[in-house]
């Protein structure tokens, strides 16, 4: 299959979540992807375990690192120094998220590189945007853009999301970015135009999408919901008889169809629930009278007769429930759509350093036996 970005050279320069992230999105469209590493020590999530697998790498690496090659580089090393700057001249896109003035410091001029190289473009994360010196940790960016805020019951304290999502988000708008830029180099555009920066806060406020709309239109807060919908009703968890269930009625027709799979006559007849503004007027009254009847059956039958009765609704698995039937891998991870693929596993630290040193970027041909260029 070919690959939609074959033959594109992203330099990667990032290391925790969001930017590896971006880069192996982009590497399972078929990038060629050099991941830079300290000396040593490589990127920190290769000690964020336990779990480790047999070859002592961190589950968390693994998960956002594989179609790359690794190569330790010294930035304070001459020689080193020389090696990085000439991957920087051969690449299409680089992706940092280093402080910022760190490279800078070392000698990188990243305004002057992109006057010289008109096709580069060039994405920064950051945590709070290019001036700011804070680091960018999820849970913080979870705390201050609001998320924490509304996830969690209602009289419950703050509540982070389960997976580092803010930096999930952010990987994915670098790789957005990124290939925005990409797709623009037709057209000539001032270095300014190419240099990117991604916040993960900002990606997180954005990500409020709807609630964050709800505050602005209403001049209120938004709160905690717990499992329940500020806006619809009923569109929240229900414990059956032997496990939880989610009904998510998006629509009025889905409400009739939802009690009449419950059967549940009263609700049906009663005009002032036909709406789902008149749901969410009696919010109370509809829950309880649905809680009480899912609370009689089996998961399973419910979930028959809702799905034979179109209303969205699923029983709440467990990650290893989520993960069978997926293909994913104990290296390389849950995989891609198509058209992405896997074609290597997540390097180990300088894996392909000698690879690199010798062939630049060509090292790729040599890595995967394939033909790329």
């Amino acid at each position: 299959m070919h690959a939609p970005l074959q033959g594109i050279r992203i330099l990667d320069l990032t290391r925790v979540l969001a930017g590896p992230l971006a880069t192996m999105t982009l590497g399972d469209l078929g990038a060629d992807v050099i991941k830079v590493e300290r000396p040593g020590l490589g990127d920190e999530t290769r000690e964020w375990g336990p779990p480790f697998d047999s070859r002592g790498e961190s589950a968390y690496y693994l998960s956002i690192n594989r179609n790359k090659l690794s190569i330790a580089l010294d930035l304070d090393s001459r020689l080193d120094f020389a090696l990085l700057r000439s991957l920087v001249d051969g690449a299409d896109a680089v992706i940092d998220n280093f402080r910022p003035g760190t490279l800078e410091r070392r000698g990188l001029d990243i305004a002057a590189i992109l006057d010289l190289r008109p096709p580069l473009v060039w994405c920064t994360l950051t945590g709070f945007g290019p001036e700011s010196e804070r680091p960018g940790y999820d849970f913080v960016v979870q705390a201050e853009s609001g998320w924490m805020a509304i996830t969690g019951e209602p009289d419950g304290t703050p509540m982070k999301v389960g997976v580092a999502l803010a930096d999930v988000l952010a990987g994915k708008d670098a790789a957005i970015a990124i290939l925005a830029g990409l797709t623009a180099r037709a057209t000539p555009r001032p270095p300014t135009a190419r240099r990117v920066f991604v916040s993960l806060f900002h990606t997180a406020v954005a990500a409020l999408v709807n609630v964050a709309q709800n505050t602005l239109v209403t001049g209120r807060d938004a709160r905690r919901w717990g499992n329940a919908h500020a806006n619809l009703v009923p569109y929240q968890l229900f414990l059956a008889a032997d496990r939880p269930i989610v009904i998510a009625v998006g629509n009025d027709v889905q409400w009739r169809n939802c009690v009449r799979a419950l059967e549940l006559d009263s609700l049906g007849s009663d005009e002032t629930l036909a709406t789902n503004a008149g749901r969410l007027q009696h919010r109370h009254h509809v829950v309880d009278a649905i809680s009480t009847r899912v609370r009689e059956r089996p998961a399973s039958d419910w979930l028959e007769a809702l799905a034979a009765a179109g209303v969205p609704s699923g029983v709440v698995h467990t990650v290893r429930e989520a993960l069978d039937g997926v293909g994913a891998s104990q290296l390389t991870g849950v995989p891609p759509l198509v058209p992405g693929s896997v074609r290597l596993p997540p390097p180990r630290l300088d894996e392909h350093g000698s690879l690199v040193r010798r062939f630049g970027w060509d090292a790729f041909r040599h890595a995967t036996g394939s033909a790329q260029t």
